[in-house]
């Protein structure tokens, strides 16, 4: 079995003979299959067993051709071990039942135990490893992104609870990055080590964030996990998010290799921002995929026009995919993302750096 490793490729800046695609959330709602799966099991429940949780992961591989599998899990599975109970309710998202308010609640958070806790993810990744033709991009939810639910209680729109303890009790907003940043870091440095190919770091909702809000509250962590993670020789990707646009200058620094663009900013002012020191991933709008699909491939087509232009791009969505969404224009999607970046490559379009 040949392996495609188009997406590691562009994610070092490395020349590749057409552009890599990938979606979030591509294992989904908006497969039919995957409904009926869901019609059996909750997604949690999903998670605890390793061999469909692998099959959920190769779905979209299969019927899309995607050059990129996403693990099948949430963001939220590695707080059960720091001792978090919750639920993935329906048409809300997680719902905490014992939410953070206080110094004492920051204590009673234990460190992660990926071994012990957590086996059944790490067993999914092994075996995904040993059937996938790509590579199995692994994740983990940023320290900001998990904060606003540990503290809000489930998702919100104002982020009320969060930003009063940051403005309110500094120190104690510091010491749960910490301790949140510690779980990212043991977490994805296990993916990894179990046969993870490249792992994003998703942080949601931090582009509710000022920029100076974000420099002082919540870089520094960003910072250290990458920093921590270093030596990792696979892809590292940082997502900021919706509405992230503003926050672009301030990751410079970042010892990762891709950041991810929602569909607010373009490619092009995109890399202008991080000055040109990332491959970047993005950034149609998921939303567009609702139109007729000349609308659609006119979209992508500007997207890669732009992104082609300089080494290191990666073609996805500025967020995840939605349940409406049509499998057979995302089918379709792909196909014309390969067949088109690959004769605009031959023709010079993009500058690389092999």
């Amino acid at each position: 079995m040949s392996y495609n490793d188009r997406l590691i490729r562009a994610s070092f800046k490395q020349q590749v003979d057409r552009v890599p695609v990938w979606y979030m959330r591509q294992a989904g709602r908006y497969d039919p299959e995957y409904r009926k799966i869901k019609e059996k099991y909750s997604l949690l429940e999903i998670c605890q067993q390793p061999e469909l949780a692998a099959e959920v992961t190769l779905m979209p591989v299969r019927k899309l051709g995607v050059d990129g599998a996403i693990l099948y899990s949430d963001i939220m599975n590695p707080v059960a071990s720091l001792g978090i109970d919750f639920d993935i309710v329906k048409n809300i998202g997680p719902v905490i039942d014992n939410p953070i308010r206080s110094a004492a609640d920051v204590e009673r958070l234990r460190p992660i135990d990926v071994e012990g806790d957590l086996s059944h993810i790490l067993e999914t990744i092994r075996i995904l490893d040993k059937e996938l033709n790509v590579p199995l991009i692994t994740f983990a939810g940023a320290p900001f992104t998990i904060a606003s639910y540990l503290i809000e209680g489930q998702p919100s729109k104002g982020y009320i609870r969060t930003k009063t303890m940051m403005y309110s009790e500094p120190e104690l907003w510091h010491k749960l990055m910490q301790k949140l940043g510690d779980m990212v870091i043991t977490y994805i440095r296990a993916h990894v080590a179990n046969g993870g190919k490249a792992f994003q770091l998703f942080d949601s909702w931090v582009g509710a964030l000022s920029p100076k809000d974000f420099k002082t509250y919540v870089l520094p962590t960003i910072t250290r996990i990458f920093t921590e993670l270093s030596d990792l020789n696979v892809p590292k990707i940082y997502f900021p998010g919706v509405a992230s646009g503003e926050l672009l200058p301030t990751l410079q620094n970042l010892q990762t290799n891709v950041i991810g663009l929602d569909w607010r900013i373009s490619i092009s002012e995109g890399r202008r921002r991080l000055g040109g020191k990332f491959a970047v991933q993005g950034n149609l709008d998921p939303y567009i995929l609702t139109a007729p699909m000349d609308v659609i491939k006119e979209q992508a087509k500007a997207i890669i026009d732009e992104g082609i232009k300089e080494p290191g791009y990666i073609f996805n969505l500025g967020h995840g995919l939605f349940p409406e969404a049509s499998l057979e224009k995302l089918k379709e999607l792909t196909a014309y993302i390969h067949d088109y970046s690959t004769e605009a490559l031959k023709m010079g379009v993009a500058v690389t750096n092999d």
